[in-house]
Formats: structure tokens, C-alpha cells, sequence
């Protein structure tokens, strides 16, 4: 059943949010997850928590990561910039304010910190679960983000430390030799045999202080949730789901032949898979693509954890709700098993924006937005002054009316593939040393066949597009 937010906080919607009654924010975010959900339209997925929170906000179907990777993506999200090949890993910046405090500008955290927000991390928020630096990923002493958090916090359980939670399977097991452990995993068990299920009970515990024993500031919560990153291990129940689901074909399977950001999945192929490859053996690619759903679904039960719990806090009228992907995931387009390549499959994501009062609940947007407009959206709907440093736009008049008209999405990766750009018909990947690849979504090829040969104009076009994009970046 669809909920009716109250008649005060659709009044307080009126006015986004009034500065004396700003709302909380809840920032989820999940690693490596594919816009493959119910409510991005794939009927054979099993997330109905996220799709209730599609239902209840707005859905973008053509949201765009600026980097195919972890760390470069969870940049931009939390700084609100798009940085760069080579200026994206929050640890550098970290070292640059540990010199002087004035050196960047205030990342979202900070920024809501600084008016008036109680700002608090659970879980793989930034790029170490926790946000610490050291071997094992738990040096108070080196915070990834400082100036940021109130509070930064990762319960790892039996994994023993973040390093071993970020990679665990059932009961504590930690990755030491990746070639000994299993890619493929289900166990008997409640949630909590995995590391999300501890995650999820201390975001719980987080948002319950939050809104009753610290309710004299609004809070912002990041909630970071790792499934489904490798190793896809989940609970069995939730891949009993997927026993007789019958899943669709993958699309272009071949592996290119031309020269393209293809690569050779080696964080997927180092797992122990018994002699197995899922590009030649059909019936283990079932098996992989069945785990890593489970590991969404799983995903999805910890998020409808959380919000069951804020609306038994009854909070939910006064809070902004973020669902966002850190990037895509290939399972098995173009020979790919993984992210790390600057294709569709690997940049885009989910996000799903919710609010009370939002206008035409549950309409999915088509309009191209990317990461980096995620933070001067949350600040409009806050009502907090605007960060003039910020390189994104606020997502307000989407959210108003789906049918407004997004813009154009811009991406890089360092390891010498340089910049991207996402137009409404092309993507256009530009090579550090010239080349250059075009594809045109207007055709049924999309990015199987490289074009630029055949539409140089189009590739001038979008090569002076990037250049005034990244200009001093």
C-alpha cells in the first residue's frame, strides 16, 4: 500500500523544507549494483524494498557514474566534483587538509556538518569500509575524509577488521588467497552471517540514537551496503529464489574486436572456480548471474530494513532518501565480468530520490544525470546554502516533473582509457593517446560498433565537449 505523507510535512514540502524544520537525510549506498531491479524494470529480480522506495519517489533509468570504479566514484559523490584521471582518491585529499584544513573544499558531509547537521557513516561509505587508512583499513589515526563525520563507523563482527569484513564470506572467513576462495556462495543463516547483516543492525542502532537521543539537529546517515561486490556470497535463502527463475540471454556476449576498454575481468577470475569460466560454459554463467542476483536481493532486505525502521521512528516525513549505485557491474557484455571498463554496463546505475510530497510519485525519469548532482540536489531540498564549488546541478526540476530534461554525462578512468561523454543517442570514448571510440544508440549495434569513422563530426563535437568539461580539472 502506498503511503500519504501527513498534511504538515506535505505543507512543510511546499517550501523544500523550511530552514526551521530540515529534514534528515538518509544516504544509501550500494556497491556494485546494476540498474537490473524490478523497478528499472527486469521482472525477474526480487527487490521490493527498493522498488517501494522507487514507488514512493523518483527513479532514474539513464543515472551515470563519473568512473567505473570504487574510489574515483565515491569521490565525486561526496566531494560534489569530477576530479580526474589522476585526482580522485579521497586519501590524497585527505593528506592535502591534514596540511591545511582550507586546502579543498568541504565535502558533502563537511558542508552538511557545518549547517547544522549531525552527520554519521555506517558501513562502505567512502572507499574503505569505515574510512580508515593502515594495513588492515583501521588507523584512527589516518581518517579518509576528514572534517566530514561526526561520526565514521564499520562493526566488523567476526571479519575482525574492515580489510577482512570488505571482502568476507559466511562466519567470518576472510579473503587471504584469492584463488582459495569461493567466487559462488550460499549458506544457511540468518543476515547476519555475512558482513551486511551486521552493517545493516548497526545503521539500525545509529538511526535509532539519531532520532531520539540526538533529535536536537538533523541528521544526515550514510548507510553503505556491500553486497553485491565480490565474492558473491549471500544467505541460501535468497537464492532459492532464484532457483528456477529463468533469466534472458546476455546481450553481445563476443568479446570485442576492435580496440575498446575491454579488459580481462581479473578481480572476478581470481576467485576459485573450480576450472570454470562463465564465457564459455553456459550453464556456470546461470550459476554466477543467479549469485550475484541473491547477493541483490540480499542487498535490498537491508535496505528495507533501515526503512522500516525509520517509519516506525516516524520520521520518514521528515527525511530525504537517496538510493545510489557506486557504479555498474558487466555480467558477461562484451566477455566482461565486472566493472573497470568505460561501456554502458559499466557506469550506470541506480538512483532513486524520495521525499515527502515529491509531485507524480513512483514516475521513472528518462532524463541522463549523473553522480555529481547528487549533492546540490540534497542541498536545495535541504534549504541549506548552496556550495558554489560544486560541479553539479541540482536535480529539483526532475523531481518535480520526470519529464524535464536532464543533460549530458561525463566519465573517466585512469588506467589510460582518458574521458567519456553520454549524450540522449551517443557515447564517445576518447583515449589518452587520440583514439577515439563513437557509438551510436540510435542504432541496434549501440556500443558493439564503433562509428567514429563514419561521424567525425559528432566526435569533434563531444571531443570539445570534454575538453570544456574537464578544463583545469
Amino acid at each position: 500500500m502506498k503511503r500519504l505523507p501527513s498534511l504538515l510535512a506535505a505543507c512543510a514540502t511546499l517550501s523544500m523544507f523550511a530552514a526551521e524544520n530540515k529534514p534528515n537525510v538518509l544516504l544509501i549506498c550500494v556497491d556494485d549494483l546494476r540498474p537490473e531491479l524490478n523497478c528499472f524494470g527486469v521482472d525477474y529480480i526480487h527487490s521490493p524494498n527498493i522498488d517501494r522506495l522507487a514507488a514512493e519517489g523518483r527513479a532514474f533509468y539513464k543515472h551515470y557514474v563519473q568512473a567505473p570504479t570504487c574510489g574515483a566514484s565515491r569521490y565525486t559523490l561526496l566531494t560534489g566534483t569530477y576530479g580526474g584521471p589522476s585526482n580522485t582518491a579521497l586519501f590524497d585529499r585527505a593528506e592535502v587538509l591534514a596540511r591545511d584544513t582550507k586546502a579543498s573544499p568541504p565535502s558533502m558531509p563537511a558542508w552538511f556538518r557545518q549547517n547544522g547537521y549531525r552527520t554519521v557513516s555506517v558501513g562502505k561509505v567512502s572507499h574503505h569500509p569505515g574510512g580508515r587508512g593502515g594495513p588492515d583499513w583501521d588507523d584512527l589515526t589516518i581518517p579518509e575524509m576528514p572534517l566530514s563525520w561526526d561520526r565514521h563507523l564499520l562493526r566488523t563482527g567476526a571479519w575482525q577488521h574492515p580489510r577482512g569484513w570488505m571482502h568476507g564470506q559466511a562466519h567470518g572467513e576472510i579473503r587471504g588467497d584469492a584463488s582459495q576462495m569461493d567466487l559462488l556462495q550460499a549458506y544457511e543463516g540468518p543476515d547476519q552471517i555475512y558482513p551486511d547483516g551486521i552493517s545493516s543492525d548497526q545503521a539500525i542502532e545509529q538511526l535509532e540514537s539519531l532520532a531520539t537521543k540526538e533529535n536536537d539537529k538533523p541528521f544526515f546517515l550514510a548507510f553503505g551496503i556491500l553486497r553485491p561486490h565480490l565474492p558473491f556470497g549471500a544467505p541460501k535463502k535468497y537464492l532459492d529464489l532464484y532457483v528456477d527463475a529463468e533469466l534472458p540471454e546476455v546481450p553481445h556476449p563476443q568479446k570485442p574486436k576492435d580496440r575498446t576498454t575491454w579488459h580481462k575481468s581479473g578481480e572476478f577470475y581470481k576467485y576459485k572456480r573450480d576450472g570454470m569460466d562463465p564465457n564459455t560454459n553456459a550453464d556456470y554463467s546461470l550459476q554466477v548471474r543467479k549469485h550475484y542476483a541473491a547477493c541483490v536481493t540480499y542487498a535490498d532486505a537491508q535496505v528495507g530494513r533501515v526503512l522500516d525502521r525509520l517509519d516506525s521512528l516516524g520520521i520518514r516525513d521528515n527525511t530525504i532518501i537517496v538510493l545510489w549505485g557506486d557504479h555498474g557491474w558487466h555480467l558477461g557484455e562484451h566477455s566482461i565480468w565486472g566493472k573497470h571498463s568505460l561501456f554502458e554496463e559499466s557506469l550506470r546505475s541506480p538512483l532513486i530520490i524520495s521525499y515527502p510530497g515529491i509531485p507524480s510519485p513512483g514516475i521513472l525519469s528518462h532524463s541522463i544525470v549523473e553522480t555529481v548532482d547528487v549533492f546540490p540536489t540534497l542541498v536545495e531540498l535541504s534549504g541549506i546554502p548552496k556550495a558554489n564549488y560544486v560541479d553539479g546541478v541540482s536535480l529539483k526540476p526532475i523531481l518535480e516533473k520526470p519529464e524535464s530534461p536532464g543533460h549530458d554525462a561525463f566519465g573517466y578512468f585512469s588506467r589510460g582509457y582518458g574521458h567519456t561523454i553520454r549524450t540522449k543517442t551517443h557515447r564517445m570514448i576518447a583515449h589518452t593517446d587520440g583514439y577515439i571510440e563513437l557509438y551510436d544508440h540510435r542504432t541496434l549495434e549501440g556500443e558493439t560498433r564503433n562509428v567514429a569513422e563514419h561521424q567525425r563530426e559528432i566526435v569533434a563535437q563531444l571531443k570539445a565537449k570534454i575538453k570544456k568539461r574537464f578544463k583545469n580539472k
